[in-house]
């Protein structure tokens, strides 16, 4: 589960917002903070691992919350979620290293997804291990809400198709796949899901390696890098 703290002086605010995070699957709500002084406190006693943050605070503004926090070396992911539109709070976020910034008043959809966008981020991170530049362009993107710019591929590579042999590759772990299982796998055929395998470690994804049986050939196993 991912520890949400909620960091706002309007208690009815702070109500629906823990209503939206625990309408969310994998979201808990860990506690809630009026003032920033209650923020910091409950940073160190509760350890969450997000915290929403509001700019408008009685005894501190959020960004002074934020900074005290980066300053305490914590390194809580924080979103803003507040009124304030200048640009000098927005900069601030982005030097703070707050992942979102959403904008009040906002809707439910748009608080879902960038909570959404937020978990596949944790994710991406929890199973990398060493990251290409097509895993590094996903983590970007998803914090940022966006959708990743389709990597380049040579002719003949579907994108689509590339995204199912990793994810298939993914779910076989450590022991890998031979381009037959791959195959099977897939649907496709095992002349192309050699091609597929073999584009992931042309990218840096996966890694080939050769297994020797008892008699025969030997076999070659390839592994989502991530997954060793």
């Amino acid at each position: 589960m991912i520890g949400v703290l909620i960091v706002d002086d309007d208690f009815m605010v702070a109500k629906v917002h823990a209503g939206f995070v625990g309408a969310l699957e994998g979201f808990e709500v860990v506690g809630t903070a009026a003032t920033g002084t209650e923020a910091l406190a409950a940073v160190d006693r509760l350890a969450p691992d997000l915290v929403l943050l509001d700019v408008y605070l009685p005894d501190m503004t959020g960004l002074d919350v934020l900074k005290r926090l980066r300053a305490g070396g914590s390194s809580v992911d924080v979103m803003v979620i507040s009124a304030a539109r200048d640009v000098d709070s927005i900069r601030s976020a982005l030097h703070g290293g707050v992942l979102q910034y959403l904008v009040k008043p906002f809707d439910r959809r748009a608080f879902e997804d960038r909570m959404q966008h937020y978990a596949r981020v944790r994710a991406d991170l929890d199973v990398l291990d060493q990251a290409g530049q097509a895993d590094v362009d996903r983590v970007f993107a998803a914090a940022r809400g966006a959708a990743p710019a389709p990597a380049a591929t040579p002719k003949g590579i579907a994108p689509e198709t590339l995204e199912l042999v990793r994810t298939v590759l993914g779910e076989a772990g450590t022991d890998g796949l031979s381009a037959s299982e791959c195959s099977e796998r897939t649907g496709l055929a095992r002349v192309s899901a050699r091609r597929y395998l073999e584009q992931l470690v042309a990218q840096g994804q996966a890694e080939v390696r050769q297994r020797y049986g008892t008699a025969g050939r030997p076999e070659r196993r390839f592994t989502l890098r991530s997954a060793r």
